[in-house]
C-alpha cells in the first residue's frame, strides 16, 4: 500500500483551553493486554486534566470475535457516559474494536475523536499463524477488515487520527496501519508495545485529543485544515 504522505501537521497545545471542554476519553487495549497497560498514559493524562477511563475486555486472547468485544465498548459506554459524548483511544487491536463500536454500533453519534495507535486496520500477517476468532479477523484483508473497510466514509463524520510506526514488528507491514482517510502521524518508535508506554506516543496522544473537535481553529493551534497527511 502506497504513502503519500504531504503536509506535516504541527498541533500546538492551548495552555488557556478550559478543560471543562476535554471530553472524558476511553483507552481500549489489544490482543492479550489489559487497561493495566495504559497505565502511564492514563496517568499523564489525567495529570493534565482528562477524566481517563479503561475497560478490560474478555477474553483478551482472541478466542471472541471482535464483534463481541465491540459489544462489551457499546456497553461500557452506555452505563459510564450516557449520553455524553466521548473520546476514543485504541492500540493495536483495540483500535479496530474501536472502529467497529464507531462503525456498526452506533457509536459515531457520540464519539467524537477516534485515535488509532499501530492498529492492524489492513490486517498483518502475524495473524495468519493465529488461529482463533479475533486472529483470523486480523488476518491481511480479511472479509471482516473488508467489510468495515468499505465504509471509511463514516469517519469523515468525526475527527480520526492514526498513529503508526514503521518501526513495528507486531503489525505486518507497518503500513496496514495507515488509512486513506483522517489525520496520520507517524513516529519512530522502535517497539509495537511501546506505543502507549514512550513519551513521544504518548505526548501526541496528548496533543491530538486537545484539538478543537472536526478542526476548528482556536487561538494557541497549528494545523492542516484538511487533516489529510501528517507526518510527526
Amino acid at each position: 500500500m502506497g504513502l503519500p504522505m504531504t503536509d506535516r501537521l504541527s498541533i500546538q497545545l492551548n495552555p488557556t483551553m478550559p478543560l471543562t471542554t476535554r471530553n472524558p476519553v476511553l483507552l481500549i487495549h489489544g490482543i492479550w493486554d489489559t487497561g493495566a497497560i495504559f497505565a502511564q498514559m492514563a496517568h499523564h493524562l489525567t495529570q493534565r486534566g482528562w477524566s481517563v477511563h479503561t475497560i478490560d475486555l474478555v477474553p483478551n486472547n482472541g478466542d471472541a470475535p471482535l464483534e463481541h468485544l465491540a459489544e462489551q465498548v457499546h456497553q461500557f459506554a452506555r452505563h459510564t457516559f450516557g449520553s455524553q459524548p466521548f473520546d476514543l483511544v485504541g492500540f493495536s487491536m483495540g483500535g479496530i474494536v474501536g472502529r467497529y463500536y464507531v462503525q456498526r454500533l452506533e457509536g459515531i453519534n457520540q464519539v467524537q475523536r477516534l485515535v488509532t495507535l499501530s492498529s492492524p486496520h489492513n490486517g498483518t500477517f502475524t495473524a495468519h499463524g493465529y488461529f482463533r476468532p479475533a486472529g483470523e479477523q486480523m488476518r491481511i484483508n480479511s472479509p471482516f477488515l473488508q467489510d468495515l473497510n468499505r465504509d471509511l466514509h463514516q469517519l469523515q463524520q468525526i475527527d480520526f487520527t492514526s498513529i503508526w510506526t514503521p518501526l513495528d514488528t507486531m503489525i505486518l507491514p507497518a503500513s496496514s496501519s495507515v488509512l486513506p482517510i483522517g489525520r496520520l502521524i507517524k513516529l519512530w518508535i522502535p517497539l509495537h508495545a511501546w506505543m502507549v508506554s514512550d513519551r513521544r506516543g504518548i505526548e501526541t496522544v496528548e496533543r491530538v485529543l486537545a484539538r478543537p473537535y472536526r478542526g476548528q481553529e482556536q487561538s494557541g493551534y497549528v494545523s492542516n485544515p484538511n487533516a489529510l497527511r501528517a507526518i510527526a
